[in-house]
């Protein structure tokens, strides 16, 4: 696959990008239940080495990858195209410290994409620019948790909550303080405002990160169970549930059964 990539992508830097184009769409799987997230990945992490040389011609590149977004189709190669093009802005971005000003902000935007496909890559994406600068962007990554909306949220969450991230003793504190924002936000929120798709995205998103993070602190994480299934509030009740259920957990028998014995 690299070695079909690689020409293309010179090509594409050169202004030629239908023939890159055209390979994305025609091995991008879709539609279908699964996209080539391989190949994104393959494509972002060779323009990436790339991009310190020709950082004009690859943002060129990028934003044409990006341009149709509001006229792209769930589940078809367009879509694919989008998210290749996001995903590579994140790994560009961790390659060249000036552009990471303007990509944050970007993939914020992202983030509340109504493709499903397009919000995971922005995670993806801000996950890269987290590990090539922590010291820059896990602040603006709380800081959006806090300010930003649902979806937004689920991005953060989903960036961070990431087992080998979570090894960085760095992240481990933020990472908790996050979860505990966005289940706080989730538990402020009326019941007939709960109904809404990106609140819904939010809670499922909590369904797997609590368990994630909770494995690199278990006194804390657990501890936070406990307190937030004393609310007895039913969505809570459901993401405590739904990461007791995470294999993850297993060796910690006497925690989970605390938090189950107050749910039930």
């Amino acid at each position: 696959m690299q070695d079909t990539l690689q020409p293309l992508i010179e090509r594409a830097l050169t202004g030629q990008s239908g023939f890159l184009e055209f390979y994305l769409r025609d091995q991008s799987r879709l539609p279908g239940t699964r996209a080539n997230l391989e190949l994104a990945q393959d494509f972002s992490q060779i323009l990436a080495f790339k991009a310190p040389a020709y950082p004009q011609a690859t943002r060129t590149l990028l934003n044409h990858l990006v341009h149709d977004e509001k006229c792209v189709v769930s589940n078809t190669p367009g879509e694919f195209v989008l998210m290749s093009g996001v995903l590579a802005f994140g790994y560009c971005a961790a390659c060249i410290p000036v552009w990471r000003l303007d990509t944050f902000p970007l993939l914020t935007h992202y983030a509340c994409s109504l493709s499903g496909r397009v919000r995971e890559v922005t995670a993806l994406a801000l996950q890269k620019l987290l590990l090539a600068a922590p010291g820059e962007i896990l602040p603006a990554l709380v800081e959006l948790l806090k300010r930003g909306d649902c979806l937004q949220q689920r991005a953060c969450l989903a960036a961070i909550s990431e087992p080998s991230l979570l090894e960085c003793a760095e992240f481990i504190v933020p990472a908790l303080a996050m979860q505990r924002a966005a289940i706080e936000r989730l538990h402020a929120l009326p019941a007939t405002q709960r109904r809404h798709t990106d609140v819904r995205v939010l809670r499922q998103t909590l369904g797997y990160t609590l368990s994630v993070v909770t494995v690199a602190c278990p006194d804390s994480g657990f501890a936070l169970m406990c307190e937030i299934a004393a609310w007895n509030d039913p969505d809570i009740n459901w993401i405590l549930r739904e990461n007791l259920k995470k294999r993850r957990l297993a060796k910690f028998q006497d925690h989970t059964a605390r938090v189950s014995d107050l749910l039930a």
